[in-house]
C-alpha cells in the first residue's frame, strides 16, 4: 500500500498550499472542546510530518506512523533544526496503521488528509479501526477526516492540473480520476512532470492512488462495532454541516 514513493520527494512542495495550520487549530479545538486533558497524540498516517510539527509547537507530544520511510525520513530531518523542547515532543515510526502495534496508548488519535479513505476495502478499514481502538485510551478522542461519499457522487471528480515552483524545481502535475460507483472508490491516476530550473532536463513518473469515499451510516457501523461514540462530523476547518457540495468532512468520536 506504499504508493507514495517518487511522489514523497516532491510532496511538501504539492501540497505548501495546504492550510496546515488551520487544520491544526480546528482539531485543536476540537480535542480541547472533547478531551480538555489531552496531552499525547498518535497520528497515523503522518506523512512528512506537517500536522504533528504544528501539534507539537501548540504543546502536545506527538508519535506519527506513516508507511513511507521517504515521507518519514524528511519529517525526521526536521527534528534536528527545531528548538528542543518542541523537537522532544516528536517522534516517529514506520508503520501500516492497520497493523502497527505500538504496546502504548494516547490521549488522542488523529488522521487526517484523508489517510481513512487509502483504506479502500471493508478489511482494511477493520484493521485501521482496530489499531484506533487498541491505542487510544479509555475517555480518548478519535478525529478523522475522509472522502465524503454524497459529494463525490454529486460533484464527481474530473481532471485537473497543479503547477509550482520553487527555486530549483518546476512541477506539472496533472490527475486523472476513475470513478467506480459500485465499489465506492476512485482511482486518482497521477502524471506528474519535473523540470529541472538549472540545466532544463525533464523527468516525469506515474502513480496511482486508489481512494474510497464513504458515507456517515457505514461509518456509524464501525464506530458502533468498536464501541466509540460519535460525538460531531462537519466539514474541516469551517465545521459546516456536510451536504452534496462538501468533499471532506471530519468525524470526532469517544472511546468507550
Amino acid at each position: 500500500m506504499n504508493i507514495f514513493g517518487t511522489y514523497a520527494r516532491y510532496y511538501n512542495l504539492l501540497y505548501r498550499d495546504k492550510d496546515y495550520a488551520g487544520e491544526v487549530q480546528f482539531v485543536d479545538g476540537l480535542l480541547q472542546n472533547h478531551a480538555p486533558t489531552t496531552k499525547s497524540i498518535l497520528e497515523l498516517g503522518c506523512g512528512t510530518g506537517n500536522h504533528a510539527l504544528l501539534l507539537a509547537r501548540a504543546g502536545y507530544e506527538v508519535h506519527g506512523v506513516d508507511l513511507s520511510a521517504e515521507m518519514l525520513q524528511q519529517a525526521s530531518d526536521r527534528l534536528s533544526i527545531l528548538p528542543t523542547d518542541t523537537a522532544s515532543r516528536l517522534g516517529f515510526s514506520v508503520g501500516d496503521i492497520r497493523t502497527i502495534h505500538l504496546n502504548q496508548q494516547f490521549d488522542a488519535v488523529i488522521s487526517l488528509f484523508h489517510v481513512i479513505s487509502y483504506q479502500t476495502t471493508n478489511e482494511d478499514l477493520e484493521a485501521a479501526f482496530a489499531t484506533v481502538k487498541a491505542h487510544l485510551k479509555p475517555g480518548g478522542v478519535f478525529i478523522f477526516d475522509c472522502w465524503y461519499g454524497p459529494a463525490v457522487l454529486s460533484d464527481r471528480p474530473n481532471i485537473r492540473v497543479k503547477r509550482l515552483e520553487d527555486e530549483e524545481i518546476q512541477i506539472t502535475r496533472i490527475a486523472e480520476p476513475v470513478i467506480y460507483p459500485n465499489d465506492n472508490l476512485v482511482d486518482v491516476n497521477y502524471q506528474i512532470f519535473i523540470k529541472d530550473k538549472n540545466s532544463g532536463a525533464v523527468s516525469d513518473f506515474h502513480e496511482t492512488h486508489m481512494m474510497r469515499y464513504l458515507f456517515k451510516p457505514e461509518i456509524d457501523l464501525f464506530f458502533a462495532k468498536f464501541k466509540i461514540k460519535l460525538l460531531g462530523y462537519g466539514e474541516l476547518v469551517t465545521n459546516r454541516h456536510p451536504g452534496f457540495d462538501t468533499w471532506g468532512i471530519y468525524l470526532v468520536g469517544k472511546n468507550q
